[in-house]
């Protein structure tokens, strides 16, 4: 049986590609997941994320109670197309906020298995940026 962690988390995919967004409750996950949606993403799960080792592959999947739905605050739930699972590409954490004009490289670590990490950043173009990253990569 391989290892699995359970994160207080959201995370969208887009070309299998998958982004993680960590964050406190009321941080904006959903909120950042919905816009990321708007960009072409597809759900992997709101609210809760399950973490998994393929190989040297960090996988996320949803809870099968929560596939297909987002939780839009003064909407309620709402359904949208998901995928069942991804593999992790990046991890951005809305509890912390960029400091830096071009922040350096960072990374986290799950199960294992690093990933890039990003930080919330000041103006409204932060799901546009991610899912930039996740359909063609970041230049360092």
């Amino acid at each position: 049986m391989s290892e699995q962690e359970y994160l207080h988390a959201s995370c969208v995919a887009l070309n299998g590609k998958a982004a993680v967004i960590l964050g406190a409750s009321g941080s904006g996950k959903s909120t950042l997941a919905l816009q990321m949606i708007g960009q072409g993403a597809k759900l992997v799960s709101d609210d809760g994320v399950f973490l998994r080792c393929a190989g040297e592959t960090l996988v996320a999947a949803a809870p099968e109670a929560q596939r297909g739905k987002i939780e839009v605050r003064g909407i309620g739930i709402v359904n949208v197309e998901f995928t069942e699972r991804a593999t992790v590409s990046l991890f951005v954490d809305l509890n912390t906020e960029e400091s830096e004009r071009l922040p350096p490289f960072r990374t986290i670590e799950y199960l294992g298995q690093k990933a890039p990490l990003y930080h919330r950043i000041k103006g409204d173009h932060l799901a546009i940026a991610l899912t930039q990253i996740l359909l063609n990569g970041r230049s360092d």
